[in-house]
């Protein structure tokens, strides 16, 4: 049997704000479909919920951007995944005690998983927000899928077609554009914004979280969640001191509070679930499409409520993005 390619494997793997996680069940949920579709309750509703998940994901990069001044990038990292996972202990605490020999067999891989997926990722998306705007940071999150397949190779030496490499490169070259703001003149001068830059490193690092999970250990998803989300928490503490010993503080009022309920419930434990139950209904590959409605409904949700402007170079970027990643996947 041929090897998958390593476009072919985002298909099974997945995590952070715009990966897709593995689905056990996705064969058999994929040809229940017609029937599951057909189901009036929500949770039976996997486009509804697939929808959703993205929509909370947007706007969680338009809140991290709101909120720039008031809640440094650390400690609403803490907060976010610290908060998420109390809520999903519960669900997962029985899950938890029986993984656990495999939990503490593979510590090492786990904490890896949950520095770069969790703790790293995010941290970095949120610092990178203090300088960039919502939408170059909703629209670059679009070739994430692309750094997967980099990774893939590099690690795995999953073999990339020369269609596949052209789809990277044409993907990379519309984040070219979004970064330089489509100008010669800064891409020459190298005077992009850092805040971009700072976001496309956090793409890298989730990309390499994503290409790992086909070697994460064989347990629970709540289990990987719960341990992903509290690990994330923990390995951030001591960056958290040092930031509030540097002087940046939260200032606690409505905003923040309001705020920080919104990532806890919605973009961290309602997404993660509400994907994982999409993806048992129509299985990975049909619900990997939807990560593009990301940035299709942050940039509404920047206009209207951050008064952000979509400018030429943003489409320009992210037809390329689009166009590369459509060449790519093509079978």
């Amino acid at each position: 049997m041929a090897p998958r390619t390593p476009l072919q494997n985002l298909d099974r793997v997945g995590g952070g704000d715009q990966g897709f996680h593995q689905s056990r069940n996705g064969a058999f949920a994929a040809r229940n479909l017609g029937r599951d579709q057909g189901s009036g309750s929500p949770t039976h509703q996997a486009y509804l919920l697939l929808s959703l998940t993205s929509l909370f994901w947007s706007g969680n990069v338009v809140l991290g951007r709101f909120v720039a001044a008031y809640i440094p990038p650390i400690t609403l990292s803490v907060i976010r995944w610290s908060g998420a996972f109390v809520l999903l202990l519960p669900f997962a605490a029985g899950h938890l005690a029986r993984d656990w020999p495999l939990i503490r067999r593979h510590i090492g891989l786990l904490a890896l998983l949950a520095l770069t997926g969790f703790s790293a990722y995010n941290t970095l998306a949120y610092y990178g927000l203090h300088f960039t705007t919502a939408i170059n940071g909703l629209l670059l999150q679009s070739v994430a899928p692309l750094f997967v397949a980099l990774w893939s190779f590099i690690l795995f030496r999953d073999r990339l077609s020369v269609r596949q490499a052209i789809g990277i490169l044409l993907s990379l070259a519309g984040v070219i554009v979004i970064v330089c703001r489509g100008s010669l003149e800064v891409l020459l001068a190298i005077a992009f914004n850092r805040g971009d830059l700072w976001f496309v490193v956090a793409l890298l690092i989730y990309a390499f979280y994503v290409a790992m999970l086909r070697v994460r250990p064989p347990i629970h998803p709540l289990s990987f969640l719960a341990v992903g989300m509290g690990g994330g928490a923990i390995l951030l503490l001591p960056a958290m001191a040092l930031e509030i010993a540097a002087g940046q503080t939260m200032v606690l009022d409505t905003i923040t509070a309001s705020s920080l309920l919104y990532v806890c419930v919605f973009p961290s434990l309602l997404g993660y679930l509400f994907l994982n139950r999409g993806i048992e209904l129509v299985g990975a590959n049909r619900a990997a499409p939807f990560i593009h409605l990301v940035p299709v409904f942050g940039s509404v949700l920047a206009i209207t409520l951050l008064g952000e402007r979509l400018q030429f170079f943003h489409a320009v970027g992210y037809l390329l993005v689009l166009a590369g990643i459509t060449l790519a996947t093509r079978r």
